[in-house]
């Protein structure tokens, strides 16, 4: 009897995830991601530009303009994340919570311990898409 196992092919690895941050303007967005918090521009495109992505090792954020805001109201009353991006090891959230505060970085939430074992903070960018960095709290 033929193993069925063997037929199945190999299930697909997904190695990466590229929100997609609603900004007013591709230029400001992409200088604040790479000045402060230490991305590179990975490409931009249209004349003028309205979509671009950023990254910085395996994380990656796509920037899409828009000519009005996207979920003000329930992002503000809610504290809506927009993204949340994840580091190896408490040494490098804290040590990534303090270059972003160096760098003057917004934050909707500083670095802190929660009940479920991460320590995080909030960066807010300039368009106000929050979003979460964490690290195991030990």
């Amino acid at each position: 009897m033929p193993d069925k196992t063997s037929d199945t092919p190999p299930r697909p690895a997904l190695n990466s995830v590229a929100p997609q941050l609603f900004v007013a303007d591709i230029k400001r967005s992409s200088e604040f991601f790479t000045a402060k918090l230490g991305f590179v521009i990975d490409f931009v495109y249209g004349d003028p530009p309205f979509y671009a992505q950023v990254k910085r090792d395996n994380a990656k954020f796509v920037l899409r303009h828009v000519d009005e805001p996207v979920f003000t109201d329930a992002r503000e009353r809610e504290g809506l994340l927009s993204a949340a991006v994840t580091v190896a090891t408490t040494d490098e959230i804290k040590q990534l919570f303090l270059s972003y505060q160096a760098a003057g970085v917004r934050f909707a939430q500083t670095l802190k311990s929660e009940p479920w074992g991460a320590r995080d903070f909030i960066v807010q960018d300039p368009d106000g898409n929050l979003i979460l960095f964490a690290g195991p709290a030990e």
